[in-house]
């Protein structure tokens, strides 16, 4: 490329001259490449190239003029302009160009990121980081450096709906393991924001239980609202951590999470002054790591708790007889619960407005519905799916040379003997 005689002239030229097929495509990008210095270097100059250049059509070099642009410190007047310029490129750029440099196309997202938080108004990067999601992720499967970033946005401007909807998809693929935690995390808490505990105890777990060499901070935040979510779902909480946990999050975990740690045993006795004391003599560590939200619903969590329990031995009980065995304050407060979770379905009741009597109900659902047995069909599929996974990068690992030199090198100090049998069944 020759940039001597008129640099700015000869690259709009070029760009515009190949631009319009993949074999020129192709040629363009080995021929930015080798003047990717000289654009970097000079990028207040090439900025001008961008309104000569149409994103839709000439994505590849725009997206090379665009990034050595960002590289440096944007000006706070200009600012606005670049959000505009990059939400309109990501709108409008050619997938198949921009995949040709996707380092480049996720560097430029993450100075939009970046810009949107700095302006405190996250809103305005949900959706174009959800197109640049599903523009540069080769598949679903397939975990981004995008994918933490964007779940943050939606957390911040309160898009869980929004959020949620890349949760659903299954994650089998990750490059960094800080994307995967940071994904789980904030992924988490978008299921918290949605009700829909399950999956947030799945996404915290995940965190907590995956390989790590020294703690971090990540581990740490997701496994103090895995305590909380489980209290307030599960309506209890299993301190043991399954075997495949790391030795260091096995360590350390409950060392950086002692007071969550002690929430739990208090939540166990199902004294409900002595949770709210123990509540409010900590509010304080609850309060500094932002969680005494759900603190506060872990507490309303056991007056439901108490309440569950009575379906198990009643058929019938008074407003006020809950409220006495369930420790809450009046029948009126008692019977708001009973609604709520005949509302959630976590109980079925009926409640008698004329004489405040409660009567307590078997399960309506035969599981037998188009519903039941699509969601079954679902698990199913996922669980088969799953297996191919793993058989497939089972027999990568079997044939990967660096995996059996390192095996080879360890044989002599283990002999396989001593390894516990594979099961031949899973419980998935």
């Amino acid at each position: 490329m020759n940039l001597n005689v008129n640099p700015v002239d000869s690259l709009v030229t070029e760009i515009q001259g190949l631009s319009g097929n993949t074999r020129d495509v192709n040629d363009l990008n080995n021929r930015l490449k080798q003047s990717e210095d000289v654009i970097r270097s000079q990028a207040a100059t090439y900025a001008s190239c961008l309104t000569r250049l149409d994103p839709a059509i000439h994505s590849l070099g725009y997206l090379y003029i665009l990034e050595a642009c960002t590289t440096g410190p944007i000006p706070e007047a200009q600012v606005n302009e670049f959000v505009l310029s990059v939400v309109r490129f990501i709108d409008v750029c050619s997938v198949q160009q921009i995949r040709l440099v996707p380092h480049k196309f996720i560097s430029v997202c993450k100075r939009l990121h970046e810009q949107v938080m700095n302006l405190g108004a996250p809103i305005r990067a949900v959706a174009p980081l959800l197109t640049a999601i599903r523009k540069i992720e080769p598949s679903t499967e397939r975990l981004t450096p995008l994918h933490p970033r964007f779940l943050q946005v939606c957390l911040l401007a309160k898009c869980y709906k929004t959020g949620y909807s890349i949760l659903e998809d299954d994650i089998w693929e990750v490059d960094q393991p800080k994307d995967f935690f940071l994904y789980c995390y904030y992924g988490g808490m978008i299921c918290i924001g949605q009700k829909r505990y399950a999956k947030a105890l799945e996404l915290f777990h995940n965190v907590v239980t995956a390989p790590m060499s020294t703690m971090n901070a990540i581990a740490v935040e997701a496994y103090k609202k895995y305590i909380l979510v489980s209290l307030i779902h599960l309506r209890q909480f299993s301190a043991s951590l399954p075997k495949y946990t790391s030795s260091v999050a096995q360590r350390s975990l409950k060392n950086f999470s002692q007071a969550y740690i002690d929430l739990a045993n208090t939540y166990s006795t199902g004294n409900v002054a002595e949770l709210e004391a123990f509540v409010n003599a900590n509010q304080d560590k609850f309060e500094n790591g932002n969680n005494l939200g759900l603190v506060k619903q872990v507490v309303k969590s056991m007056h439901k708790r108490n309440i569950q329990r009575l379906t198990q031995t009643y058929l019938t009980l008074s407003l006020q007889d809950i409220a006495n065995t369930a420790q809450i304050n009046t029948p009126k407060e008692a019977e708001m619960h009973v609604l709520e979770m005949i509302e959630d379905g976590e109980i079925f009741a009926a409640i008698n407005q004329k004489d405040g009597m409660v009567r307590f109900l078997e399960d309506p659902e035969e599981y037998k519905t188009c519903e039941i047995i699509e969601h079954i069909d679902s698990s199913i599929q996922r669980r088969m799916k799953l297996s191919k996974k793993l058989t497939a990068n089972d027999e990568s690992m079997s044939c990967d040379p660096l995996y059996l030199s390192k095996v080879g090198r360890e044989r002599p100090r283990f002999d396989f003997d001593d390894f516990d049998g594979v099961p031949q069944k899973f419980n998935l």
